[in-house]
């Protein structure tokens, strides 16, 4: 039978999710815009006594971005949630059935550009928080924190992986913390994910000899030459996948040329592709075997990578297992554990504690009319609620 739950609406709550989603979504918090968004948040985990620390980070080149951490209680076990305030571009404005920023609700739904991806996850968490603080008299056992970027959905330099290095260098090292992205494809309990594939981008030059296409041989065709080594890699698929995986991939997602004469055979030809791969690679072995594959083709050419983060995985064990408890007394649903998916700033977090990530049904993220049910919020305050009861006790 499910857990009971208040759903955010008693008055016995400090904080009504939905409201606060709302307050939210209000703040038109377009990366790297702050909007308003880490100010509500600050001034109402300051209210419910968090210690806050308002972290702006910025480097030559890039935007300045607004963070926050926040942390009450000082002992163990401690629980970190985080999260991001910026959402993206809203697009055609006029397009949206209710207005991107109105926080309004209709329907029994919550519209608005950040109610899936995340803002109304970190509102059932702010509001779950309230209510545990408030069952301990404002003094819950452990410690509860927040880690809160306004760079997850951009560039994501000044944001999170920056706040993890204040953390470490302040002593600031939770236990466990939980990422409040929309994990669920349909409904809420559907699954959880305990790790995300690493993402590495390449950009393949190979030179050849420009000349007339009629004397071939007084030519050296570099898109032939680019051909043959990428033919390896066409079927996309790398490996047969790994326990907690589905197979790496790679997608060539451009091949440029820039030649507008049918006649002439160009002096170079660039690819860029990209991998998404699981923890039977890293993006130096990645590296090391598209090298090895591309020297056997005898062509000059030139390959650089990026990657923006490396696969990972929390093995499934007491944090899954709590999640999981708390969303099944609730819901009746046990979520499944998934690494599908892009990346999230997850990937950075590993580094410092096991994290996994359980938010709301994500159907309608970055979508034109985003909006998520009214029930689901509060029933994420409720799964939240539960999983705190169960960590801290």
């Amino acid at each position: 039978m499910p857990e009971a739950g208040n759903g955010g609406a008693d008055s016995t709550d400090a904080i009504d999710a939905v409201e606060f989603a709302g307050r939210l979504i209000r703040c038109p918090s377009v990366t790297p815009a702050e909007g308003g968004a880490i100010d509500v948040l600050e001034s109402a985990l300051g209210a419910l006594g968090f210690t806050c620390h308002r972290l702006r980070f910025e480097e030559a080149g890039t935007d300045p971005i607004d963070n926050l951490y926040a942390r009450i209680g000082t002992g163990a076990p401690h629980l970190c949630f985080a999260g991001h305030t910026d959402v993206v571009p809203v697009g055609d404005t006029a397009a949206w059935t209710v207005g991107p920023f109105d926080g309004a609700v209709r329907d029994g739904l919550l519209w608005g550009r950040g109610a899936a991806d995340m803002k109304g996850g970190i509102a059932a968490f702010v509001a779950a928080a309230a209510r545990v603080i408030g069952e301990h008299g404002g003094n819950p056992p452990g410690s509860i924190s927040l880690l809160i970027t306004g760079d997850e959905e951009g560039p994501a330099v000044n944001g999170t992986t920056k706040v993890l290095d204040w953390m470490e260098a302040a002593g600031e090292i939770p236990d466990a913390c939980v990422v409040g992205e929309p994990t669920n494809p349909n409904a809420l309990g559907d699954m959880m994910k305990i790790g995300r594939r690493g993402s590495l981008t390449g950009t393949l030059t190979v030179h050849g000899t420009q000349g007339h296409v009629a004397y071939p041989h007084l030519a050296d065709n570099p898109i032939h030459h680019l051909l043959r080594m990428l033919e390896p890699f066409a079927h996309g698929q790398l490996d047969e996948g790994t326990a907690h995986f589905q197979p790496s991939t790679l997608a060539i997602t451009t091949i440029d040329v820039g030649n507008p004469a049918s006649n002439v055979v160009p002096a170079k030809a660039t690819a860029v592709f990209n991998i998404r791969f699981n923890d039977a690679h890293n993006s130096q072995s990645l590296e090391r075997m598209l090298r090895d594959s591309f020297d056997q083709k005898g062509a000059r050419y030139e390959l650089s990578t990026s990657c923006s983060g490396e696969s990972f995985l929390t093995e499934p064990g007491r944090l899954s297992t709590l999640v999981a408890d708390a969303a099944e007394a609730v819901v009746g649903r046990r979520p499944e554990l998934s690494t599908t998916g892009g990346t999230s700033d997850a990937r950075f977090i590993c580094r410092l504690c096991p994290v996994v990530e359980f938010g709301l049904v994500g159907q309608t993220m970055h979508k034109v009319d985003e909006r998520v049910a009214v029930a689901d919020i509060q029933s994420l305050t409720d799964i939240y609620a539960a999983l705190l009861r169960r960590f801290l006790a």
